[in-house]
């Protein structure tokens, strides 16, 4: 278990763990999820991620992103348009063209009609590409990682952390990595996820909601299926 010293936004948090896990094995695969998130169909989401481990071993230069078929055209998610598909095969993966963070409804209408896709931010791939795209756009955040672990051993490095992390900026990985570097990704269109990000009140009451319904259904028909006759 890695622990930030303080929440510096999503970049540093990425680099620390990318920049550790690169010290016991630079050529492992590692995926990044969300906790916010929620998903009703585990089994589906566990099929989608084991494909984007195997799209990230085939494609071992791109970080894969998680992108989910939309349902509405939502203006507070962030969007990915895909580009060309990366291989001939079913569900496989595709170029990411462009992001577009929360569109007007007008745009998220028009993306959604093309093709465009919800961006999970769950994000696969091998230690060396995220740290490629992360030197490529924020290249002082990976050499003060790097100047640390040349310093210190892993395991051994809550102060040096601690001092790290007084002089770093905070940045955000989606901002100023992922759509900096379009090229670096590719996309895996992912479907019937019931997929969810809880990062707004009314979402939580939805899902509550749902669930809740879900629940009193399963209850009722519990109660049917133990009644006894007189």
């Amino acid at each position: 278990m890695l622990i930030q010293p303080h929440n510096h936004g999503t970049a540093p948090a990425i680099a620390y763990s990318v920049t550790r896990l690169h010290q016991s094995d630079p050529e492992g695969i590692v995926a990044f999820l969300p906790s916010d998130h929620h998903i009703a169909d585990d089994a589906a989401f566990a099929t989608h991620i084991e494909l984007a481990f195997a799209e990230a071993e085939s494609h071992r230069e791109r970080v894969i992103l998680l992108g989910i078929e939309p349902e509405a055209p939502e203006q507070a998610y962030g969007w990915i348009e895909p580009g060309a598909p990366l291989t001939s095969r079913k569900d496989s993966v595709s170029e990411v063209r462009r992001f577009w963070e929360k569109p007007s409804r007008r745009v998220a209408s028009r993306l959604m009609g093309r093709g465009c896709l919800w961006n999970s931010f769950v994000m696969v791939g091998r230690v060396g590409a995220f740290l490629n795209v992360i030197r490529r756009t924020l290249p002082d955040l990976v050499t003060a990682f790097e100047s640390m672990w040349a310093t210190v051993v892993p395991g051994n490095e809550d102060r040096a952390l601690r001092d790290l992390y007084l002089k770093i900026p905070a940045t955000n990985f989606s901002d100023e990595v992922l759509s900096a570097r379009p090229s670096d990704l590719a996309v895996l269109r992912a479907r019937g996820l019931g997929w969810s990000d809880l990062g707004e009140p009314q979402r939580v009451y939805s899902v509550l909601r749902f669930r809740g319904v879900a629940e009193d259904r399963e209850s009722e028909w519990l109660g049917r299926s133990l009644e006894i006759p007189a």
